[in-house]
Order: structure tokens, then sequence, then C-alpha cells
């Protein structure tokens, strides 16, 4: 065994060890509702310039998750101030900088061949104009419209069709109703061993005082869609250990591998 397969055969291990630890759970919940909710912890960070609303420890799950599928697409549902296809974007960018090392060819910056696609309902007018300020700006791709809407599936589903790896992150309208619709729509489109990011399935995990303003609550919300879906979906499965490894997250239960 080689050094480097030791020290990952050390970090698997100690990542079981973690999820045995009943006491970290709430522990990292009353944490992230403290610091979340009382101080929008979540507001202060950014990747590479641009807001990108999320706990750091899911911004570097979503970093190994690129490197380690290497998708050709991410589309992604929910913009707001676009730090996450930003994010999405860099990685993507990243991956095709080592393919042209590793294959001795040259990049052509004005034709990436990986791209991010987003989908919001409504994208702010200063928002736009500073993802396609931006220098990642020419891998992004963004549709305004209902991620839902009949006519957005189906010029989404038409875009994928041109990709062999996909992975789909699902952070928009948190109600049950709207992330199942959006499951049923883009869950489909993942490649075998990627993944569909449900993200604020913590909602299920808070009260219904702590967001009083919303549509969504305890028994509403993406958790609980998540459930549903997986019912009738034996494709796709929750990756637990990267939950036993963030220990803080938006998104428990919420990352889900295509097994089949």
């Amino acid at each position: 065994m080689t050094t480097n397969e030791k020290f990952k055969n050390e970090v698997e291990e100690n990542i079981q060890r973690l999820g045995t630890l009943s006491d970290l759970p709430s522990l990292s919940l009353a944490w992230m509702l403290r610091s979340g909710l009382g101080g929008n912890y979540t507001y202060n960070f950014s990747w590479l310039g641009r807001p990108i609303i999320q706990f750091p420890q899911d911004m570097v799950a979503m970093q190994e998750l690129i490197w380690q599928i290497k998708p050709d697409l991410i589309i992604e549902t929910g913009i707001a101030h676009g730090g996450s296809l930003i994010l999405s974007a860099s990685m993507l960018s990243l991956l095709d900088y080592c393919d042209a090392i590793e294959q001795g060819t040259m990049l052509d910056p004005k034709a990436p061949r990986r791209r991010v696609l987003g989908l919001d309902i409504d994208i702010r007018a200063h928002n736009r104009a500073a993802i396609e300020a931006h220098p990642m700006a020419n891998r992004i791709d963004m549709i305004e419209g209902s991620s839902i809407d009949p006519a957005i599936i189906a010029q989404v589903q038409d875009i994928a069709r041109g990709y062999d790896r996909v992975l789909v992150c699902l952070d928009s309208n948190h109600t049950h109703e709207h992330v199942l619709a959006e499951l049923e729509a883009y869950a489909p489109l993942v490649s075998k061993d990627s993944y569909c990011v449900v993200f604020d399935t913590i909602i299920e995990d808070m009260t219904a005082e702590m967001i009083p303003d919303r549509p969504w609550g305890p028994g509403d919300n993406p958790k609980t869609a998540v459930w549903e879906y997986l019912k009738t979906h034996p494709e796709f499965e929750i990756d637990k250990q990267i939950d036993h490894k963030l220990l803080i997250s938006v998104a428990p239960d919420g990352y889900l591998k295509r097994v089949g």
C-alpha cells in the first residue's frame, strides 16, 4: 500500500467514525441554526467575487464532486447572485485546462467544451449584468423562467442531449411540490455515478417559527421531496458518507448519487 493509499484509507475510516458519533448531528444543527438564522452566516462568502450564499462545507463538497465526476454540463436551478454558477464554471475551466495539459492540446477560450446552465424565474438585472461581465461568463448560459414550466424543461432536456456527463443542483423554490417536480424533470438527466444535489433539505430540521414568511417549512420542503422521490427511483441513493464528512451542511440527505 502506498503512502497516498494509506492516507485515503485513514480519511475514509475517519468519516465512518464521525458517522457513529450520535451527538454530532444535534451539535452541528444547533450551530447552523444559530449562525445561519441569528447571523445570516451564509451571506458572508463569495466565489471569485460573486456572493454564493452557502456554507463553506457545501462549497468544498461541490468542488470535490466536480473534480471527481468531471461533468461536461452542470445544470443549476436558482441563480440569485450567481456565485454558484461561477464556482461551477471555474471548476469546469480547470478541468478543461488539466485535460489540455494531459492531452498536449491547446485550449480555445472562446469555445469552452464544458458548460453551466442556470435557471431562475427572476434573474435580476444587476445580477445578470455582474454574471455576464465575469471572466467565467463564457461558460455560463442562463434561462429565465420557472424551472418546472414544461417549455423550460423541454429546452433543458434538449440542451442536455449534447453532453455525456451531467451534474444537477436544485436550489430554487423550496416547497415539496416544486422540488419534487424538479426532481422528476431533471434527475433523469444525471449520468451514472454523478449526482443530483438538492439544497436546503435542512428546512425539515427547523421549526415553523424559524421561517414564518416562506411557503415552505417542516413537512413541506426539499427533504420531504427527496424522500418521496426515492420511493420510486431506486436508481438514486443518498450518499450518507458526504453527510458524515461535512457535518455542517444545508443539504443533509440531499446529495443523491445515481447508482443505476
